[in-house]
């Protein structure tokens, strides 16, 4: 790992902000304005998700919720549909948890550390360190992707981002280098110059702002930067979806309260071991595929009619338009649209 004197770092960050200033995406929503909630919404909507998809979401959002307190004493149902397409649910349901516990608990007194403001649910050392730094203007570094990427690029860094005791290491390399004045607006610009000048492919280094810092691109090694082992195929999993009609009305399974698809109404999945399993009339020739960060679901719709058991009920069209449905169910119905 190299290291930077004083002076070097110094010239790096006047060089980054100055950037920034001219070329940084101020125009971002979240960016607009600084109080924290706004930025807590932006930070977990961004989790997985690219800015392009999430501008929408946001703006729809801060429009049903313009404060923490509104998300917070907001039905859960309204939370999940303006979050419908998003994925990755639970991020939602942490959020109004977080909601909760500032609106009531502390009575719309947000906490101002990163170490404190990792109580809330949903909350990991990066998104506590984006909100404290451009929120309160902490001087703490925000750990992401980008930070991973640029950092590793930046200074040589040799060890495995796959592996957790890592962050620390990056932590710690990078908290000398944030700028103590502006310690958010630093953070930001690591974000995107991760997500332009250095890219994870095809970074183009030769103009980035900060070509002069960037140790692995002198030395010719930069994408072999940031290190990181890869991650295990998702175990691929086979599945059955009922389809069960009774006049113009198609019945809907609501999900357990723990597990893939929490508390979201699907069309009833069962399990099989091979297609040699399946009972019923096959709908779909090829699966419908859906993939989550460790299981690869492919699933078979068949056409069945059931009793609703407890968990299950008969739903028109207008019934079910109005849930929240994961992205999994929207690719069923539309499978069985193509099928009929």
């Amino acid at each position: 790992m190299e290291l930077w004197s004083e002076n070097t770092i110094e010239e790096f960050r006047r060089q980054l902000l100055t950037w920034y200033d001219e070329n940084g995406r101020a125009n971002l929503p979240w960016r607009l304005n600084h109080e924290p909630y706004r930025v807590l919404v932006s930070e977990i909507m961004l989790q997985q998700t690219q800015v392009d998809t999430v501008l929408p979401y946001y703006e729809r959002f801060m429009i049903a919720f313009p404060t923490v307190q509104d998300l917070a004493h907001a039905p859960e149902t309204q939370v999940l549909k303006l979050w419908e397409g998003l994925g990755y649910y639970s991020r939602a349901r942490n959020l109004q948890k977080a909601a909760k516990f500032v609106a009531d608990d502390l009575y719309g007194n947000w906490p101002e550390s990163s170490d404190d403001l990792q109580e809330l649910a949903g909350v990991g050392p990066y998104t506590a360190a984006a909100i404290a730094s451009i929120s309160f203007n902490e001087v703490v570094p925000a750990v992401d992707g980008n930070a991973f990427r640029v950092f590793s690029r930046l200074l040589k860094i040799d060890d495995d981002i796959a592996q957790a005791k890592t962050r620390k290491i990056f932590y710690d390399a990078i908290l000398p280098i944030v700028d103590p004045q502006r310690p958010g607006d630093f953070n930001q610009a690591i974000m995107d110059l991760g997500s332009s000048y250095m890219t994870a492919k095809n970074p183009d280094s030769e103009h980035s702002p900060v070509k002069a810092f960037n140790a692995a691109y002198r030395d010719g090694v930069e994408l072999l930067y940031p290190v990181k082992t890869k991650k295990p195929k998702p175990v691929k999993q086979l599945f059955v979806a009922t389809v069960s009609r009774k006049d113009n009305q198609l019945l809907f399974e609501k999900r357990p309260e723990t597990g893939l698809l929490a508390d979201f109404w699907t069309f009833p999945l069962t399990q099989i071991n091979s297609i040699e399993d399946i009972k019923g009339e096959q709908l779909n020739i090829k699966p419908v595929v859906h993939v989550f960060t460790h299981r690869r679901w492919e699933i078979w719709l068949v056409k069945h009619q059931i009793t609703p058991l407890e968990n299950q009920k008969y739903l028109t069209q207008n019934e079910w338009q109005q849930l929240s449905l994961p992205t999994l169910q929207h690719k069923l119905l539309k499978a069985l649209e193509e099928c009929d």
